[in-house]
């Protein structure tokens, strides 16, 4: 009785220190991810020591046929970015996550967050759930006025 309760210990011991190891690096944010709708894939990389993240996908790369701005067929672009110059960068390849340190605790914060959909770009603090779960909260102001996306990762 007594070698199963040291087993059992150990094997519990053993999986906490799995559990956390993950935690234990702020670099366990990089990697490709889908963002909740799973109609794009994100890739998170690190550059200069901080954390930034790029369209590399899109479910959809063309406009549909019954495109409301006139560019069915066409490439997805930024058309509703706020810079005119910039309306006809592609989607794919879009920056869209930037500036991003981590601060300890699955936290990644003092980032920001730009969305294609309104063209417009947002404070920004992503927070790891789990290995294969991020959430992404865009806000304005203050972390209380915002909206959490849940990203999974992708393996």
């Amino acid at each position: 009785m007594r070698k199963v309760g040291f087993a059992l210990g150990l094997v519990v011991a053993f999986c906490l220190v799995i559990s956390s190891a993950w935690a234990a690096s702020p670099d366990v944010i990089v990697g490709k991810w889908w963002n909740q709708e799973k109609e794009s894939q994100i890739e998170i990389y690190k550059a200069e020591g901080k954390y930034f993240g790029k369209i590399v996908y899109l479910k959809e790369p063309e406009y549909p046929a019954n495109d409301p701005g006139g560019m069915a067929g066409k490439t997805k672009v930024d058309r509703k970015n706020p810079d005119v110059n910039k309306r006809n960068v592609p989607l794919l390849g879009l920056l869209m996550l930037w500036n991003f340190t981590n601060t300890g605790d699955n936290l990644w914060e003092n980032g920001f967050i730009y969305d294609p959909r309104d063209g417009k770009t947002y404070k920004c603090k992503m927070t790891m759930e789990s290995p294969d779960i991020l959430n992404v909260r865009g806000f304005i102001g203050i972390s209380l006025l915002g909206r959490t996306n849940t990203w999974t990762r992708i393996k």
